[in-house]
């Protein structure tokens, strides 16, 4: 079996969760014998060479819409949902804000996709993408999608509810290497120490985080290169951050073990979560989890988990200053190390590979 995994043109210069999804995706379906390979949007493959197309990141349909209309071969979406709409009308703050008032939420995305193409730091949106719209386009998609690959129920029941039905759907959650995210016995927890690792960026709302921890007696480390596009947001917060707020870049993360191992919480605030990968990582390592609470988070770590309204610095201060001051335990640790891996994960995307083909 050969298998394209088709992603967004950026996901090596603008390095995010989805980029260690594919990579470890990739890797684990070859290990079951699968000859997977990964292919950025922007490319032109041979088609013939696959038997089925692997499409990510519903959000961007004019990625998929290309290839589709190209390809005869069946095809399967893992839809990575984040819903810009709540952050975009109320919560931005750059120049664009004003504009992003006026409309509803599928006009933005096709706004923001088509904004990316005429300034060259993505490939220029299809005729068929600029007739139909997001929310057309979408429902295209899915309507002859042979399986939607999500990463929880609550994410399906959205997407269902906002597109309609598919064909087929299968939980594929994301994973962690457990082997590689293990704490160790012998590094005590910094007890003052909370961290952040994610792209610094509007949606994972590090303004409001900072606002909420300036000053406090929490020591707040944002672990994070700035999005592309996002420079501005990137200078605003460092411009209001105290002394008791450090910077670090991105690291890849091997790099990040020492961080998560010394952690007593791990905050993720984002406007919305489909889970946050970090927050994954970080829980295997026996950090205290505080997450938003709009999103799917709450599908992985139930009442493992804290949950804050990123609306609110003083949630989100509250939020981790309860979980800084519970005690850590290896129950939700060993959850996460048992039920989410990247050997499942490929398991059963070469299980929903099969399911198609077999029955083609």
């Amino acid at each position: 079996m050969r298998v394209a995994l088709i992603t967004r043109s950026t996901l090596f210069t603008a390095r995010g969760g989805d980029t260690i999804q594919l990579l470890e995706t990739n890797s684990h379906l070859r290990a079951l014998g699968i000859r997977s390979e990964i292919i950025l949007a922007d490319k032109n493959p041979d088609y013939n060479q696959y038997d089925l197309l692997h499409f990510f990141n519903i959000t961007r349909p004019a990625d998929i819409l290309r290839h589709i209309e190209r390809s005869p071969a069946p095809y399967v979406l893992s839809p990575i949902w984040i819903d810009y709409t709540g952050y975009d009308k109320f919560h931005r703050t750059d120049w664009t804000a004003p504009f992003f008032k006026l409309f509803p939420g599928n006009n933005n995305e096709y706004l923001k996709t088509i904004a990316r193409g005429l300034a060259g730091k993505d490939i220029f949106p299809g005729i068929s993408y600029l007739r139909k719209g997001q929310q057309k386009s979408i429902t295209a998609i899915l309507k002859n999608c042979s399986a939607l690959l999500t990463g929880s129920e609550e994410e399906y029941q959205v997407i269902k509810k906002k597109f309609g039905p598919v064909q087929l759907q299968k939980n594929v959650p994301l994973g962690i290497d457990p082997l590689r995210f293990k704490t160790s016995d012998t590094i005590p927890k910094e007890k003052d120490l909370v961290i952040c690792v994610a792209r610094i960026e509007g949606i994972k709302n590090q303004l409001n985080l900072i606002k909420a921890l300036n000053n406090s007696a929490y020591r707040l480390l944002l672990i994070g290169a700035a999005a592309p596009n996002q420079s501005g947001y990137y200078r605003a917060c460092k411009k209001i951050a105290a002394g008791n707020i450090s910077f670090i870049d991105h690291l890849p993360q091997e790099e990040l073990l020492q961080y998560y191992q010394k952690a007593k919480v791990h905050v993720l605030p984002g406007w919305y979560e489909n889970c946050g990968l970090a927050s994954l990582e970080a829980a295997a390592m026996k950090c205290n989890i505080v997450s938003t609470k709009n999103g799917f988070a709450a599908s992985y770590f139930g009442e493992d988990a804290l949950y804050c309204d990123p609306a609110s610095p003083s949630s989100i201060y509250n939020t981790v200053d309860t979980a800084a001051k519970k005690e850590t335990t290896s129950l939700l640790a060993e959850k996460i190390s048992s039920t989410y891996t990247w050997q499942k994960t490929g398991k059963k995307t070469a299980e929903a590979y099969e399911s198609i083909l077999n029955n083609k």
